[in-house]
C-alpha cells in the first residue's frame, strides 16, 4: 500500500510497545544576540533595567529583530507588523526543526499521519499546521492540531494528543512541533515588569517524531532513540490565573509575569510529579533524567529545591537558558535533545519531562528508555 493512498483502519491493532519519542529537530534564527548587545541596540540606560538584564544568567538568544534605521534606532513594529514577522518566521524555523527531525528518523514529510503544532506568538487563520502541511508536501488526509495561546507549559500538552493518536493506532508516525517567535511579541516602554520579560525570552523551535513503530537502521539494528511515553499529569493553579498572562497595551499584546511565579511553582512542583510517579509505582529517587522547561533561573532554581534534584540533573535546562534564553513551549525539547545526544540514558532508565505557564499551570510527563 502506497504512502498516499494508506487507511488508517490498518492501524486498529493494540500496540506492543507504547509510543515512543523517536527523535528531535530544533531549529533558531541566524541571528544571535548577546544581553549586552540587546541594551546597545534598544538604547536601554536605565540602570535598573540594565541589572535586570545582566541578573538573568543569559548570555545570549536567538531573536528576529527588524532591520534598524540609518541612525542605528530601531524602528517601531504595529501589531501587523509582529503579526507578519511571527507568521513568516514561524514558518522558516518550523520547517527546518521538522526537516532535522525528519532526516534523524529517515523519514520524509508524506509519512507523517498526525501533526500538533504549538504556539503562543501570533494567531493565524489558516493556522500553522495547514501551512507547513502546504510548504512541506505533508499527505492533504493527515490529521492534525493546532494548540494556540497555551504559553510555556503548551508543549506537553501539544505531546499528549500526538501520543494518543499513535497510541490508538499503533502503526502511525506523528509529529509535535512548538514554535516560538518571541521576538513578535516585544513591546517597549519603562516598566521593570516589562524589562524582566524582555530580558528572558528568545526564539526556536523544535519538533518530535513520535511512534510506536521500530526504526531499524541499515544494519538492522535499533538506532539511539528516546524514551516510550508512559503517561501525562496536571496542576492547574486557579488562584494564580494572573500571574502570567497577556495583556493588550498600547495596540499590542504584553506579557506580565508575576514575581512569584518561582516560589508558587516551587510550593506546588511536588503534587503533579509525585501524582504521576505514584500511578507508575516510582518514586523521585527512581527518576535518572530530568527535562525541565528552562523558565528562568529562579524557577530552575526553585524546582530544584522543591524536588531535592542536583544542578547536574538541570544541566541541560540551565545550559539551554544560558544560550537561547527561554524559548516558551519549545524548551523542554531543547533540553531534551541535549540529553539525547549526549547518551547518558540507558536502557530502564526514567525521565521526568515539565513544562511551566499560564493558569498558571505545571505539566508532568513520565518517559522510560
Amino acid at each position: 500500500m502506497t504512502i498516499e493512498t494508506k487507511s488508517l483502519l490498518q492501524f486498529s491493532s493494540i500496540p506492543s510497545e507504547r509510543p515512543r519519542l523517536i527523535a528531535i529537530g530544533t531549529a533558531t534564527p541566524s541571528e544571535k544576540y548577546t544581553q549586552a548587545e540587546i541594551l546597545e541596540i534598544f538604547g536601554i540606560v536605565d540602570p535598573k533595567v540594565r541589572k535586570i538584564f545582566s541578573n538573568s544568567h543569559i548570555k545570549s538568544r536567538h531573536l528576529c529583530l527588524p532591520t534598524p534605521n540609518r541612525d542605528g534606532t530601531i524602528p517601531a513594529e504595529s501589531q501587523a507588523d509582529l503579526l507578519q514577522k511571527h507568521k513568516q518566521n514561524a514558518l522558516d524555523i518550523g520547517r527546518s526543526a521538522i526537516e532535522k527531525a525528519l532526516a534523524r528518523a529517515k523519514l520524509m514529510a508524506r509519512e507523517l499521519d498526525y501533526i500538533s503544532v504549538v504556539s503562543t506568538t501570533g494567531l493565524l487563520c489558516p493556522s500553522l499546521s495547514a501551512l507547513y502541511i502546504k510548504e512541506m508536501g505533508m499527505r492533504p488526509d493527515i490529521q492534525r492540531i493546532d494548540i494556540v495561546g497555551m504559553g510555556c507549559n503548551g508543549g506537553l500538552n501539544g505531546l499528549q494528543p500526538v501520543v494518543n493518536f499513535c497510541t490508538l493506532y499503533p502503526e502511525s508516525i506523528g509529529l509535535l512541533l512548538c514554535v516560538e517567535v518571541c521576538s513578535a511579541m516585544y513591546v517597549m516602554d519603562d516598566t521593570l515588569s516589562t524589562a524582566v520579560v524582555n530580558s528572558l525570552f528568545g526564539d526556536g523551535a523544535a519538533a518530535a517524531i513520535v511512534s510506536a513503530r521500530s526504526f531499524p537502521t541499515p544494519s538492522g539494528a535499533l538506532p539511539s532513540q528516546g524514551p516510550k511515553i508512559l503517561g501525562f499529569s496536571s496542576h492547574i493553579m486557579p488562584e494564580a490565573i494572573d500571574a502570567i498572562r497577556l495583556d493588550w497595551q498600547d495596540n499590542k499584546y504584553a506579557l506580565y509575569l508575576d514575581k512569584q511565579i518561582p516560589y508558587l511553582l516551587g510550593r506546588n512542583v511536588k503534587i503533579p510529579v509525585d501524582n504521576l510517579l505514584r500511578r507508575f509505582h516510582r518514586k523521585r529517587r527512581d527518576v535518572r533524567h530530568w527535562t525541565i522547561h528552562s523558565g528562568g533561573r529562579k524557577v530552575i532554581d526553585s524546582i530544584e529545591y522543591s524536588l531535592n534534584i542536583t544542578k547536574h540533573d538541570v544541566r541541560h535546562t540551565t545550559n539551554i537558558l544560558q544560550n537561547y534564553g527561554n524559548l516558551s513551549s519549545a524548551s523542554f525539547l531543547f533540553s531534551h535533545e541535549r540529553l539525547l545526544a549526549e547518551g547518558s540514558a540507558r536502557s530502564g532508565d526514567s525521565v521526568v519531562m515539565m513544562t511551566m505557564g499560564p493558569g498558571s499551570t505545571i505539566e508532568c510527563c513520565l518517559g522510560e528508555f
